[in-house]
């Protein structure tokens, strides 16, 4: 199956991007990589939740989260090249979890990404990754996801 069809049967759609906040792009492509700026867990142009988590938001939320960022991530990659079948594999995925002081279960929060993007790419979404504490993030959002992934030839 292409990454649309598997899409598809997830009952998913990618998002539209939002405009970047600052001076900055969503994606940038260098030859056929393609790099993502950490994308937050928006939903229709809203965070679905907000705080620390560990503290305001529990891992199953934060897991859900980094999914939906994931999924983020992927919009942008894609709407840079064209479409999700343009996306040929997920290299890395970094994901920094706002959390309280103690947290340390940021693996089971960043799993929501990992799952999702070899949910959509199969074994092509087999990737390395980056765990990150912080104190805060952004707008205040618990997650951030930013990939990095290759262009089909």
């Amino acid at each position: 199956m292409s990454p649309s069809e598997r899409l598809a049967a997830l009952g998913l759609t990618l998002p539209d991007v939002p405009a970047a906040a600052g001076a900055y792009v969503p994606a940038v492509r260098h030859g056929d990589l393609v790099i993502t700026t950490g994308q937050l867990p928006f939903v229709d142009g809203a965070l679905p939740l907000t705080g620390l988590v560990g503290v305001d938001v529990t891992v199953t939320q934060a897991t859900a989260l980094t999914r939906q960022a994931a999924l983020n991530a992927v919009a942008a990659a894609a709407a840079l090249l064209g479409g999700v079948d343009r996306i040929a594999r997920v290299l890395s995925v970094t994901g920094h979890i706002a959390c309280g002081p103690g947290f340390t279960g940021h693996p089971a929060v960043l799993d929501g990404a990992s799952t999702l993007l070899v949910d959509i790419f199969g074994d092509a979404g087999r990737h390395v990754r980056t765990n990150v504490g912080a104190a805060r993030l952004p707008l205040d959002s618990p997650v951030e996801v930013g990939i990095v992934v290759t262009a089909v030839a």
